[in-house]
């Protein structure tokens, strides 16, 4: 399973050409896609208006969406920002904190194109994608 971040998304929507817009256009039909809630709602609250959104969430269902919420995700984010911090890298945004950590947890690869998420590659052995 590749776990696709909203940065990705909201590039590929828009049309950019970058080397994750290219792996999921040439793998959408090959490998397991998926997103979080989390990603769907960062990607819903950057649309402008109810239209493009309801567009962007039927797009969407055509993928695994995982569901992260809950104690033992939130104690294993934190756990994670603290040894990050521990070595010098600090994670700037819980959701990527979340993110990651559900990633790694679950041992699914992530799709980003976020520097927040190296810490997490470098220190922690998550697997990306592309």
């Amino acid at each position: 399973m590749v776990i696709v971040d909203t940065t990705v998304w909201v590039d590929y929507f828009r049309g950019t050409k970058n080397s994750q817009t290219d792996w999921l256009d040439r793998e959408l039909d090959r490998r397991r896609i998926g997103l979080t809630d989390l990603i769907l709602c960062e990607i819903l609250q950057g649309l402008p208006a109810e239209r493009q959104a309801r567009l962007a969430l039927t797009a969407l269902g055509r993928f695994e969406i995982y569901s992260m919420g809950g104690t033992e995700l939130a104690v294993a984010a934190a756990r994670n920002f603290r040894f990050l911090r521990a070595c010098g890298r600090v994670v700037r945004k819980t959701v990527d904190c979340l993110i990651a950590s559900f990633c790694f947890g679950q041992g699914f690869e992530l799709l980003h194109s976020d520097r927040d998420y190296e810490p997490f590659v470098e220190f922690l052995g998550l697997k990306t994608a592309g």
